[in-house]
C-alpha cells in the first residue's frame, strides 16, 4: 500500500486532469488527450521524472506560445520512401508529433519489413518507452530517440553541449512478456534531480556537477549532468558517444537543432525544434521464432542466481511492469504528498478542478 507521504490518485482522474489543464490554456482538445495518455503511462510505469512532473512545462510552453496550441496544425510528411519518412512536428505538442510518427513507421514496417521516421520541429516528447511499446504491441520491435536542451557535460569539457538524449528498445516475447529498454545517456534525467528536490533529498554519486566541474550530491547546485557511466574513469565518455549517436539519428539527420543550437531548458522565449527517430522492425521480415528466442533470453538472465537472497536478476522493463503491477492493486498512482500540493497548485492557477484523491 501507499506511504503515510503518499496519496493515491486513480488514472483516469489523472488523465483528466492533464486534458483539463492543458485545455485551459487553449491546447488542441486531441493533442491534450495524446499529452495525457503519455503522462499516465510515464507515472503508472514509475517513470515520475516524466509525468505529472512535466506538466507545469507543457503548460507553459503554450502559454508563452513557445510549442503551437496546435489548432488546425498537425504533424506533416514532407518526404518519404517506401521504408523512410521526413516528418516536420509543426511545433506542436512532442507527444501528438511522436505519436503520428512512430504510427508511420510502424505502417510502414508492416508493408516493407521496416520503418524510420525522422521528426523536426518537435518538442519534449515524454518517455521514449511510449512510442517504442506502441509498435511492439503490435508485434514489431519499436525504437524511439530524441535530442533534448544541452544539459550533459562532454567528457573532459566543462560545458553543457548534449541533452539526455534518451534510447528505448521494445521488443515482444511470449504469453504478453517484453523487453522495454528507456534510458538517457546520461547518469539520470533531469527531472530525477528535480524530484530530489523537490522531496529535499540529495543525489547519489555520479549523477550531476556543480558550476565548478565537481561532482555535487546537493540538487540546487545541480550544473550539468554527467553522461552515462559518470567521468571519465568509470566509462563516462561511452555515455558521451551514445548521446553523439543519437543527436546524428535526431537533430543531424532531419535537420532539425542539434547539441548546443538547442534552446536551453525550459527557456520559453525560443522554439524548440528538437529533432527526434522513430524505427520499426518486423521480425517476420527475419528468422522465423523471435518472440521465443527473446522469452527465453530474458528467461534466462531473470533465473540466474542472485548476489542477494530475495533480489532477483531483473531486465530491461521488468521494474516498470512491476509498478504497473503496484499500480492496478493500489487503484490509482500513488504520489508524494509534495507533487500532489504542486498540481493542486496548478489547479488553483489555471482555475480547473484538482485531481480527486482516492486516500
Amino acid at each position: 500500500m501507499a506511504t503515510g507521504n503518499e496519496s493515491i490518485v486513480p488514472e483516469q482522474e489523472l488523465h483528466d486532469f492533464v486534458v483539463r489543464c492543458m485545455e485551459a490554456v487553449g491546447t488542441n482538445t486531441e493533442h491534450a488527450d495524446v499529452l495525457a495518455d503519455l503522462i499516465v503511462a510515464a507515472d503508472t510505469r514509475g517513470h515520475y521524472s516524466h509525468g505529472l512532473n512535466r506538466l507545469d512545462m507543457y503548460v507553459n510552453s503554450i502559454k508563452t506560445k513557445t510549442t503551437s496550441d496546435g489548432q488546425g496544425k498537425n504533424p506533416q510528411i514532407v518526404k518519404q520512401t517506401v521504408a523512410t519518412a521526413l516528418v516536420e512536428g509543426n511545433n506542436i505538442l512532442g507527444p501528438a508529433v511522436g505519436k503520428f510518427a512512430i504510427d508511420l513507421a510502424i505502417q510502414k514496417a508492416k508493408e516493407a519489413g521496416i520503418g524510420f521516421v525522422t521528426v523536426k520541429g518537435s518538442n519534449h516528447f515524454g518517455i521514449a518507452g511510449w512510442y517504442g511499446m506502441r509498435a511492439m504491441e503490435q508485434g514489431l520491435i519499436g525504437m524511439a530517440f530524441t535530442n533534448t536542451s544541452p544539459l550533459l557535460v562532454p567528457t573532459r569539457a566543462k560545458k553543457v553541449t548534449l541533452g539526455t538524449n534518451p534510447i528505448c528498445l521494445a521488443a515482444p516475447a511470449k504469453d504478453g512478456d517484453d523487453f522495454v529498454l528507456d534510458m538517457a545517456t546520461t547518469s539520470v534525467a533531469l527531472g530525477k534531480i528535480e524530484l530530489q528536490e523537490r522531496k529535499g533529498e540529495s543525489m547519489p554519486n555520479g549523477w550531476a556537477i556543480d558550476k565548478t566541474g565537481k561532482e555535487t550530491n546537493d540538487p540546487s547546485a545541480y550544473a550539468g549532468l554527467l553522461p552515462l557511466g559518470g567521468s571519465e574513469e568509470s566509462s563516462g565518455y561511452k555515455g558521451y558517444g551514445l548521446a553523439m549517436m543519437v543527436e546524428v539519428l535526431c537533430g543531424i539527420l532531419s535537420g532539425a537543432n542539434f547539441g548546443p543550437n538547442i534552446r536551453t531548458w525550459k527557456d520559453f522565449e525560443k522554439v524548440a525544434n528538437l529533432g527526434q527517430c522513430f524505427i520499426a522492425i518486423n521480425p517476420e521480415a527475419f528468422a522465423d521464432g523471435f518472440s521465443e528466442r527473446m522469452s527465453d533470453l530474458m528467461d534466462y538472465c531473470r533465473q540466474l542466481d542472485p548476489v542477494e537472497p530475495g533480489v532477483p536478476v531483473m531486465v530491461a522493463g521488468d521494474p516498470e511492469r512491476n509498478h504497473v503491477d503496484l499500480c492496478k492493486r493500489l487503484g490509482g498512482i500513488p504520489y508524494h504528498q509534495n507533487q500532489i500540493s504542486f498540481a493542486n497548485e496548478m489547479a488553483k492557477r489555471l482555475n480547473v478542478k484538482p485531481m480527486e484523491i482516492k486516500q
